[in-house]
């Protein structure tokens, strides 16, 4: 047993054992701990060190079941539960965590600090993690040798054979040197990197070189906590460093800080031997530079390899690992000091100035020997001129710089000749200009495969292994203990088998390749084969097939049957024995090999006992996403398919939709099977026939939650209501699981808050939770299928002014608080509760927002809900799909119309609409609506001529959209549910409620004894008549969605009448000031054009209804205007009737002036200018909000000048403007830079030049006579002068 490790047991309750792991403090060998944190665990069955940690979880278990079965029959009494570590919920893998992170002390030794071969002897107190997957041998290496001979020259080459060498023996680690391949793309640097990553699997990690020279990138070393061997990176880049510390540090393998995220730092010393490829000089800033001792620059000859002739070299160096580790150790053992002088001079020319200086009077300071400091000088500033460099030295740092390249420096001296001369340079260093040998050129061969023999080596070389002829099915004629007969004995020509000694190591790698139409290719089979080392080959029986022949010097047990896709590999053990007909062969030996060949992974039970659940389903799903089951795309997308039939044909509920991309990207990288991948996801089937619907929660309470989510806090706080709130801070899956079953009811929760519930009920973490709620906010994307009713209802959903939960809590007066932390960033521990605080805040206000809409919104809803057949928690625009199509969903039967000529594109069996539905000289143009030279625009044509009018009359359509979609049979057969939803508002509106009760086959008639009740179905039935227009006009699929309707016909036609009516009207002499979609507003109108105006629209479909006259109209654009109602008696006597807003009771409430747009809508400015009502403090209170990053208040008012104190906000808050020294703040919203990335804060909009204070805090402080009138004073200017643009403005007010 372990030795950190006790089984022992316990009663928790009655009649209940449990048996649970004990984890013993003390100096363990089979446990190491570093950085606070687990490090590795010794696993005895593989004779090896785990760094993984699921490798002590499995450990552990299989002691917890050891013993269990040991004891079975002692605990017979009891029912016993093993809390196994596997199993979240026993809480053993809690009780492991605290363990080795909190109970334990660093205890390690560095693991794999030598390079373990295949063949090689370990103990634990090796200290060994991994093996290299081949073995330690001489063994010839052309492929190698071919290689690298053409890419680099003799010279470089040592130079890389070196540095392999060196880390071959383990003496690298000693060494103070890192490589830096150095060349143009394509050069061959990422060949031979590569093969250094095949020499050294398991014992290499990439780093980030730029991170390294990077001061400010405190987790640089991050990427080397394995303490790897060697460190790779295949394009690096030191051409800018800024500090060459670190990499100094590293590479003289001193002992440096690691930085871990999320963990604690510790000291180590690492034995990394660096590679770096680069197509940038390394920025070497002088000759006494640290880098030059070190660096050890290599450069490819130029060279190249044939396409064909590399891919085959590729392939044959992976056999020839273990001789390239001997031959590299012979090259390092011959001079291991080979490079304790070396200077990179390729590198310091292509990035030093200063060298290249001297290079360039190479011969003057040779033939001298000495020169003055003052000729140096002016040939130093020469040469800068010349080479065009921009920033040289000063003359102090070159007289500095200078003395590298020279023996001695003299202050003062006299020269031979008797000259005295002052700062003298003498005996130049010609040794360090000392340049390489020029390259060699190599020949390169062809490559051939011959198939031409039928005497085969095979036979004569396993001549006395026993064999057997085959039956006419193929199998073998006896069992192997009755045959006597060998293979030399038999024909072989015939279908036979032989049965191969397990001792003679023969693996046979069968290739099978097929065609694009699926049938077998010798031509690709030998192509393949080609690439492999030379040895016997023979075809297949089926002749189209090749199977190569090899000894294995490894243990031929371990590796995978499958090299690839097509490529098997046979090996020969338990008695097992190969089928074989000769027909073809080469004359080629068997060749012995020692690598390159896959070894297994460690066999995986997959125990399918059905799907439970969509959780289950999804974890099957995940895990072979990430080829946990098999090693291969193609069978892994296999086993998605056939879960996700299973699931299917099994009737459970699911919706795995959100993991379709996912899905799709894994299936195209598959390297030989895409196409296929991506044929079998398309025929997936991610959703079940039946949706997810809501089930009987407990009790019938409703019970009221939000949720708050952090980088390292999950917050969800509830409350029944009518009680107290509850707090579940970082709560589990199975609180989650028992609140999921209650009546939830939360605000935008079927978008956000459902979802986030539903991961931690699948044991999501919270960083994983965290970037779950991100994707949702940020990619609207990672939403579960089966949480969208994990709730009772919405109120966002089902309400029908559309705002956030901020801004109802400002409507309504409800107590607020702004929560002070970004939701960005980690919250402190000590603050947690004060999160709570916030949620729990909204968690009122959501309640207290419900009870404000039941009886209205909500109760629509459950109108709705009925007349569906649904629940409550169904969406608004699934209930209206329901409601008019009920299970008839498909877009075939939508009508189309062609809006110049009226023609219909009619499914079969629906009859056209009769009603007028051709405007000739209409187009869609360029991605327009074009009629009578005007663009009607997409959503309805508007249009404002400005100015101030008298006795305007506005006339408005009763549902225009909703009767347009009727005159056009949009929704087919379908159109009558939609109209009957028309008619019954229109019965309801007259109380004429016998026709109503008619409607949807009695459905409406509960709704329609009370005229009060009645009055809420009117309402309901508006919320799916308005839905329908946005449905219809909507680009996104839906039942409503017709791809023939570019032009959105519905709002088009309503458009078009406008249009016509406007010209008929202006046509009469009349002058319509403004038209807004629906409505018309024409001045000096007399009764007989309002007439003219209700008759025209009758003979399209339309009911214009005389909703108001205005005494006076300042109308400033197409969106804003002003205006003063005309008296009842006025229009009592010029109409003969009231419209609806001049009757004396609206009036009464609303009063006569009446303003739409933000200009003359400020309750300030309306009181002060129109309606003369008092202003209170709540007339100073703004609501402002930032679609783009949050909001903040920058305290800075009493800083020093370039200081900020900025207080996090939200997207939404309640401010007034405060005078200077009052405590208030700049408001500023957060952007981010899509293109750089960087942070600033821009002033939010509308609250420049002035200071802000939450509304909230100047109630609680008292503060309401500080406030900074000038803020309203200059908006009512602006009104004031938006309306004497056109006229006298205390005229217009009077």
């Amino acid at each position: 047993m372990l030795d950190f490790l006790r089984v022992a047991t316990r009663q928790p309750k009655k009649g209940v054992l449990e048996i649970y792991p004990k984890f013993i403090y003390c100096p363990s060998s089979d446990l190491m701990v570093r950085g606070g944190d687990f490090y590795a665990i010794w696993d005895a069955e593989k004779n090896l060190w785990s760094t993984d940690e699921n490798t002590a979880v499995k450990l552990i278990d299989a002691e917890l079941e050891k013993f269990y079965k040991e004891h079975k029959s002692d605990y017979s009494d009891f029912y016993v539960q093993v809390m196994y570590m596997w199993d979240t919920d026993s809480g053993s893998i809690d009780k492991w965590h605290k363990f080795v992170q909190k109970q334990c002390r660093d205890s390690f030794h560095p693991l794999d600090e030598a390079l373990t071969f295949a063949n090689d002897t370990v103990t634990k107190e090796s200290y060994v993690s991994r093996r290299l997957p081949y073995s330690y041998e001489p063994a010839p290496t052309p492929a190698w040798d071919e290689i690298i001979g053409t890419l680099y020259s003799p010279e470089e080459r040592m130079k890389l054979e070196w540095a392999i060498g060196a880390i071959v023996t383990g003496e690298s680690k000693k060494i103070q040197k890192f490589i830096v391949m150095y060349g143009a793309p394509g050069a061959g640097k990422g060949t031979i990197i590569n093969i250094i990553q095949l020499l050294f699997e398991g014992y290499w990690a990439a780093f980030d070189a730029q991170a390294l020279g990077n001061p400010n990138s405190s987790f640089a070393l991050e990427s080397f906590r394995s303490n790897p061997l060697v460190g790779i990176q295949h394009d690096g880049n030191l051409s800018k460093i800024e500090d060459n510390t670190r990499l100094n540090s590293l590479v003289s393998h001193e002992v440096m800080t690691v930085n871990e995220k999320f963990k604690s730092s510790y000291p180590a010393r690492f034995n990394t031997f660096l590679f770096m490829g680069t197509n940038k000089p390394v920025r070497i800033t002088d000759a006494k530079s640290g880098i030059i001792r070190r660096l050890i620059d290599v450069s490819p000859s130029g060279n190249r390899i044939p396409a064909e002739r590399y891919h085959k070299l590729m392939n044959d160096v992976k056999f020839e690992l273990g001789g390239i580790a001997a031959h590299c150790k012979e090259v390092f053992e011959a001079d291991p000091r080979r490079y304790d002088e070396y200077i990179p001079l390729t590198m310091m020319g292509a990035s030093n100035s200063f060298y290249n200086y001297v290079l360039d009077n190479y011969d003057k300071f040779k033939q001298d020997d000495g020169i003055s400091m003052k000729q140096a000088w002016e040939l130093y500033k020469n040469y800068n001129a010349e080479a065009n460099v921009t920033y040289g030295y000063s003359q102090m740092l070159f007289k500095e710089e200078l003395k590298s390249y020279f023996k001695e420096f003299h202050e003062r001296l006299t020269l031979e000749n008797g000259t005295r001369v002052w700062n003298y340079y003498r005996g130049f260093l010609s040794k360090k200009f000392e340049m390489p040998e020029s390259d060699r050129d190599l020949d390169i061969s062809e490559v051939d495969f011959p198939m031409n023999c039928t005497e085969s080596r095979f036979d004569k070389e396993f001549a006395d292994c026993p064999a057997q002829y085959a039956t006419q099915s193929g199998t073998p004629l006896k069992k192997w203990a009755d045959v006597t007969t060998k293979l030399s004995d038999i024909s072989t020509n015939l279908l036979h088998y032989v049965n191969i000694p397990e001792d003679r190591n023969v693996v046979f790698i069968d290739f099978d390749l097929k065609d694009p139409q699926g049938n077998k290719s010798f031509k690709l089979n030998a192509e393949a084969a080609s690439k492999w080392p030379k040895t016997y080959a023979e075809l297949s029986k089926g002749g189209e097939g090749i199977h190569l022949v090899y000894y294995y010097t490894g243990d031929a047990s371990k590796l995978s049957a499958l090299y690839s896709q097509d490529v098997e590999i046979k090996v020969f053990t338990g008695g097992s024995s190969m089928r074989r007909r000769l027909s073809r062969c080469n004359d080629i030996p068997i060749a012995t090999i020692s690598s390159g060949l896959p070894i297994k992974e460690e066999k995986k039970v997959v125990d399918w006992k059905g799907f439970t659940d969509e959780k289950h389903l999804r974890a099957c799903i995940a895990r072979n996403l990430l080829k946990k089951n098999v090693p291969y795309t193609k069978p892994s997308i296999n086993l998605i398919y056939e879960d996700l039939e299973k699931a299917y044909k099994s009737g459970m509920v699911y919706d795995v939709t959100n993991m379709i991309p996912d899905i799709q990207a894994f299936a195209l990288r598959s390297t030989h099977n895409s196409q296929y991948c991506l044929k079998k996801v398309s025929e997936m089937k991610f959703k079940s026939e039946e949706e997810s619907v809501c089930v009987d929660a407990v009790g019938d309470k409703l019970v009221f939650f939000d949720v708050e989510v952090f980088p390292n806090l999950f917050v969800v706080v509830y409350k029944p209501r009518g009680e107290p709130c509850v707090r579940l801070i970082n709560p589990t899956s199975d609180q989650i699981e028992l609140l999921c079953k209650m009546r939830l009811v939360g605000f935008n929760n079927r978008d956000y808050d459902n979802h986030i519930l539903y991961a931690r009920m699948m044991k999501y973490s919270n960083e994983d939770i965290y970037k779950l709620s991100k994707s949702i906010i940020k990619e609207k994307r990672g939403k579960f299928g089966g949480a969208y009713n994990l709730s009772y209802t919405d109120i966002y959903d089902f309400s029908s002014t559309k705002q956030s939960l901020k801004k109802w809590e400002i409507a309504l007066g409800i107590h607020h608080l702004e929560l002070e932390f970004p939701w960005d960033e980690p919250v402190p521990e000590k603050d947690w509760d004060k999160v709570a605080e916030y949620c729990e805040n909204d968690v009122v206000a959501t309640e207290a927002l419900f009870d404000y809409l039941e009886p209205t919104d909500f109760l629509a809803r459950e109108i709705l809900a009925d007349l569906a057949g649904m629940s409550v928690n169904t969406k608004t625009n699934d209930l209206t799909a329901q409601i008019i199509f009920g299970a008839d969903k498909k877009h075939t039967q939508l009508v189309y119309t062609h809006m110049d000529t009226g023609e219909q594109e009619l499914p079969p069996g629906v009859e056209g609409s009769k009603e007028i539905n051709s405007f000739p000289g209409y187009e869609f143009k360029d991605g327009k609506n074009m009629f009578r030279g005007v663009d009607l625009g997409r959503g309805g044509w508007v249009y404002g001529d400005p100015g101030i009018y008298l006795n305007v009359a506005l006339l408005d359509i009763a549902s225009m959209h909703p009767n347009s979609a009727v005159a056009l049979m949009f929704f087919g057969k379908h159109t009558e549910n939609f109209k009957q939803l028309l008619q019954a508002r229109i019965y309801i509106k007259h109380k004429d409620y016998e026709s109503a009760k008619k409607l949807f086959g009695g459905k409406l008639a509960k709704y329609l004894d009370d005229p009060k009740m009645a009055k809420k179905l009117s309402k309901a039935l508006k919320i799916p008549i308005n839905a329908v227009y946005g449905l219809t006009s909507a680009r996104f699929e839906n039942p409503f969605y017709d791809k023939r309707n570019v032009n959105n016909i519905v709002a088009l036609r309503g458009a078009l009448f406008m249009k016509t009516l406007f010209d008929e009207v202006t046509a009469k002499g009349f002058r319509i000031i403004h038209v807004k979609t629906d409505s018309i507003k024409i001045a000096e109108a007399t009764p007989e054009i309002i007439q003219f105006c209700m008759d025209f629209a009758k003979k399209y479909g339309y009911t214009f209804e005389h909703e108001a006259t205005y005494e006076k109209i300042c109308l400033v654009n197409n969106a804003v205007y002003v205006a003063k109602a005309a008296t009842p008696e006025w229009c009592q006597q010029t109409y003969g009737y009231l419209p609806e807003e001049n009757e004396p009771s609206y009036l009464e409430e609303n009063g006569y002036w009446t303003a739409t747009g933000t200009q003359f809508q400020v309750p300030y400015v309306f009181k002060t200018l129109f309606s003369k009502q008092p202003v209170d403090f709540e007339d100073k209170c703004e609501v402002k909000s930032s679609k783009e990053g949050a909001l903040y208040l920058d305290f800075n008012e009493e800083l020093p000048e370039g200081e900020h104190n900025y207080r996090f906000v939200g997207k939404v808050g309640q401010f007034t403007p405060m005078k200077n020294g009052a405590g208030g703040a700049k408001l500023l919203a957060k952007r981010e830079d899509k293109k750089t990335g960087e942070t600033k804060y821009v002033n939010a909009p509308g609250a420049t030049e002035y200071r802000w204070m939450e509304s909230e805090m100047v109630r609680i402080s008292n503060k309401k006579n500080l406030v900074d009138e000038n803020f309203y004073i200059s908006l009512v200017d602006d009104a004031k002068a938006a309306v004497s643009k056109y006229g006298d403005f205390e005229w217009f007010t009077s």
